[in-house]
């Protein structure tokens, strides 16, 4: 059965408010939530960039249920896996067997901070497959000599360790990156219903793992606000291809989105109060293989998206997705 989350938007709000909504999201009946890694946002719009080990201790002390993740930690240049490994871990401490640990190759947005070179596609591949070996090997709590091509840890030990152990999904946008996280993940991240991306995953591992998607939505009673607040707040859903991950700046995004419509971007997010449209596009993940599926309100008003997602769109969404599994 799909299981359902909530996005905690890094981008575009503070710690206070996203701890709050992360009690708000397990009260509304979502199974998890997911935390952007960003040390920017996308747009000076978005206007928020937390630090997300922080958030996630806020968040620790004050759900029961909800299980939380990383949506995705980059473990390559701004964080060395070593950290990553020791701060996951803690998290993980905090809120035993509701931690999963997110990770990808980032965007220059994020990682050029350190004036390290931002390097091609391929190479942060690499590094990542590299990086999780490191944090694996950390979790298991021997002391760690790590001399690699990208990496170097020293006589490291993770004291404090959880039980259990986190599992650590790896995100992918392209067949490539699939097979690499097929290999290395012990789960899927994704944003489109690619069913390709799937199958590319499945087939490098043995038995069934998860597959995670995000979709973006904007809810508001009139559609047209809606649309209005998506293209102010999340005008790069709209950027495709490798533009994403290249720029540096968020004043670059929105520079490269000047030109970008309501239209554009109501193409790529859900927008409006119509809950046909929400359940059409949960169905497509679905359809995809994607089982577990979290959205992102995008725009300062998340309990309006609360109460439409609990009373139209869940219950729906459960007793379809249910309905279907027995007919099968």
């Amino acid at each position: 059965m799909t299981e359902f989350g909530y996005t905690l938007s890094c981008e575009e709000h503070g710690p206070r408010p996203l701890i709050e909504w992360a009690q708000r999201a397990e009260e509304a009946g979502f199974e998890f939530a997911v935390a952007s890694d960003h040390y920017h946002p996308w747009t000076d719009r978005q206007g928020n960039a937390p630090f997300v080990w922080s958030l996630l201790g806020g968040v620790a002390v004050t759900t029961r249920r909800l299980r939380v993740g990383t949506g995705v930690t980059c473990p390559i240049i701004r964080q060395h896996p070593a950290l990553v490994a020791q701060a996951s871990a803690t998290v993980a401490a905090m809120m035993p067997g509701r931690f999963f640990l997110g990770v990808g190759t980032g965007e220059r947005l994020n990682e050029h901070i350190t004036g390290e070179h931002w390097p091609s596609a391929p190479v942060r591949r690499e590094m990542l497959a590299e990086a999780v070996e490191i944090i694996r090997e950390l979790w298991d709590g021997g002391l760690v000599d790590y001399h690699g091509a990208y990496f170097t840890v020293e006589d490291a030990r993770i004291y404090t360790r959880p039980e259990p152990l986190p599992p650590l999904y790896v995100a992918a946008a392209g067949i490539e990156a699939a097979d690499l996280a097929g290999r290395i993940g012990d789960g899927l991240i994704s944003t489109a219903p690619k069913r390709e991306l799937v199958r590319a995953f499945d087939a490098g591992g043995d038995g069934p793992r998860p597959h995670y998607a995000q979709i973006h939505v904007c809810y508001a009673d009139d559609e047209a606000q809606a649309r209005k607040t998506a293209r102010e707040r999340w005008p790069n859903a709209a950027l495709s291809g490798e533009l994403g991950s290249q720029l540096a700046l968020p004043r670059q995004y929105m520079q490269a989105t000047k030109t970008v419509s309501e239209d554009d971007v109501a193409a790529v997010v859900v927008c409006g109060p119509d809950p046909e449209r929400h359940l059409a596009t949960i169905k497509a993940y679905e359809d995809a293989g994607f089982d577990h599926i979290w959205f992102h309100q995008i725009g300062d008003d998340q309990e309006s998206f609360f109460r439409f997602y609990e009373e139209q769109v869940l219950p729906r969404a459960r007793h379809s997705e249910t309905r279907t599994r027995g007919a099968a």
